[in-house]
């Protein structure tokens, strides 16, 4: 569903009417390629493993800049990339792991706060609470005293991002639905017990839910120039 979603979406929008987005995209697949042919092992932490993991969400942030008009919107999807990419670098410590955590919860607060609050839907605000209040409540379980308070707050934030995000609809929704995913993946896979391929399938549905929620910024096909 991510590959295919994500592919379906970009192909989209490399129509006639924006020949420039695959151009633009073109730094994001090559370091994303680059992530994945690496792959360098989990336990190998180096400024080089950070960066490598970052580039991909610094090269969607540079393609708003490029391809997106300039507004509210995508200021805030920009900043939400910018948390992202601290957030990753900061998982490949296990000691930074709140930090990063604190990162990604403040990249969410941005999602939602671009998605907005119109339509409220407040129906399907309750839907996600009782489809992943459980699972939530499950990761709980398995966590040490002082992780409780601090998962359960980015959980109750990543419900608010995925809320805002389905309630947009389009590109930003199924960006949203990945999003939340992948987190509950690496929730399971971190605290509860490992999980065969993890981190294929966390960093799979991750880049394709930041690419989705990034293209659903492209509004105007009149990239900036100089």
């Amino acid at each position: 569903m991510d590959a295919g979603k994500a592919g379906q979406t970009l192909k989209t929008h490399c129509s006639a009417q924006r020949p420039d987005v695959c151009r633009w995209l073109s730094p994001f697949i090559l370091s994303c390629c680059v992530y994945f042919c690496l792959w360098i092992p989990e336990d190998q932490l180096s400024w080089f493993a950070a960066l490598v993991k970052c580039l991909p969400v610094l090269c969607l942030a540079g393609f708003l800049w490029v391809m997106s008009p300039s507004g509210g919107y995508t200021q805030f999807l920009q900043g939400a990339l910018v948390c992202s990419a601290v957030g990753d670098a900061c998982l490949i410590w296990p000691a930074a792991f709140v930090p990063g955590m604190a990162a990604f919860a403040t990249a969410h607060l941005l999602y939602v706060w671009a998605f907005g609050f119109s339509p409220l839907q407040p129906g399907l605000l309750l839907l996600i609470i009782l489809a992943s209040g459980p699972y939530l409540s499950l990761v709980l379980q398995h966590l040490e005293p002082d992780m409780v308070l601090p998962v359960a707050a980015y959980g109750l934030i990543l419900m608010a991002m995925l809320w805002r995000g389905l309630a947009r609809g389009g590109s930003a929704g199924w960006g949203a639905l990945l999003f939340t995913l992948s987190d509950g993946v690496l929730a399971w896979d971190t605290f509860a017990q490992p999980l065969p391929h993890a981190r294929l399938v966390i960093m799979t549905t991750y880049y394709a839910a930041q690419l989705l929620i990034t293209l659903s910024a492209l509004r105007s096909p009149v990239p900036k120039t100089d």
